[in-house]
């Protein structure tokens, strides 16, 4: 009963978490400066009706309060709304752009998440020696670089040799479906080299301080005054203890996944949903935004929710 009671606490936390960044969206987004109504407008020899029947077209018309309660009714329903920039649903939308996204993200996620881990592992067991000072030192560099910055020197390095824009190649005539993989492979290769490379130095300090803090416990002095291999030492002692701050940035990384990754997919005009938002930003799009960011919203939120979850099971002291 304990283990429901701590689940049921975290899961009504998650639905009041959403229900707040939903609103906070909703009212963030029609504070800022402008609208679809301005940007339109601006069309040669626009007239105020033109003004007035784009308003009552997206209800931008109607006051704030109206436009929220009709939000959420839609919301309710499983309606995003209609995005001002191509009068599609946003759902539709957005589907397109996450089965983008989300191979490429994850890619260079989990790339990031194994080579981190790995490379925290490492400079912890082999503290203060050449490896723990060269792997610290990499992930430093790695971990300050700007993205988009670091993004532009792999398209410098390797542009020569890898498609360095969009998903496919335009020019491939009747692909077959493994043509048609591989090809957005080689597309993917670079933007999510960009994210690996961009991710992996936080691990890699995270993971190696956890490592550190859980070295200088007592039952890990005991296990190694026992006799026992240090390869049991770390897999049994040393690595199951260490794994809370390194399941909670699994859980944010994952999280993020669906949100893309905007100046990544910028850079490389990568089709997803990190460009989609950057492009409705643009365009005053408030219902893309608005629905991107919820996406986003729910998935973080959920992600650090299994993440509560697998603490409980990791280290069952933990009741709040």
């Amino acid at each position: 009963m304990r283990g429901v009671d701590y689940a049921v606490r975290r899961g009504l936390l998650a639905l009041v978490t959403i229900f707040v960044v939903l609103t906070f969206n909703f009212v963030l987004f029609r504070t800022l400066p402008g609208s679809v109504v301005t940007d339109m407008s601006r069309i040669p020899n626009a007239t105020p009706a033109f003004r007035e029947a784009i308003a009552h077209e997206f209800g931008l018309d109607k006051s704030k309060w109206d436009q929220y309660v009709i939000y959420l009714r839609q919301l309710a329903h499983g309606n995003l709304g209609v995005s001002y920039a191509n009068e599609q649903p946003v759902a539709s939308n957005l589907r397109t752009d996450i089965a983008n996204t989300v191979p490429m993200v994850s890619l260079g996620t989990l790339v990031a998440v194994v080579l981190g881990t790995v490379t925290g592992v490492l400079a912890a067991w082999r503290r203060r020696t050449a490896v723990d000072h060269i792997s610290t030192g990499v992930a430093l560099a790695f971990y300050s670089f700007p993205t988009q910055w670091l993004g532009l020197m792999l398209v410098l390095l390797f542009g020569a040799y890898l498609p360095t824009t969009g998903m496919h190649d335009p020019f491939l005539v009747n692909p077959t479906a493994w043509q048609r993989f591989m090809d957005a492979l080689r597309h993917m290769i670079l933007p999510s080299a960009t994210i690996a490379l961009t991710l992996y130095g936080q691990y890699t300090l995270i993971v190696r301080s956890a490592v550190l803090e859980t070295l200088g416990e007592d039952y890990v002095l005991t296990a190694r005054a026992k006799g026992l291999k240090p390869s049991i030492v770390l897999r049994r002692h040393v690595l199951r203890n260490a794994m809370l701050p390194i399941v909670t940035l699994i859980a944010l990384s994952l999280g993020y996944i669906v949100g893309g990754a905007i100046l990544v997919e910028t850079v490389f005009t990568w089709p997803g949903i990190g460009l989609a938002v950057y492009q409705a930003v643009n365009e005053r799009d408030y219902p893309m935004l608005q629905g991107a960011f919820l996406l986003l919203t729910c998935s973080v939120v959920i992600f650090n929710y299994l993440a509560d979850l697998i603490y409980f099971k990791l280290d069952p002291r933990i009741t709040k």
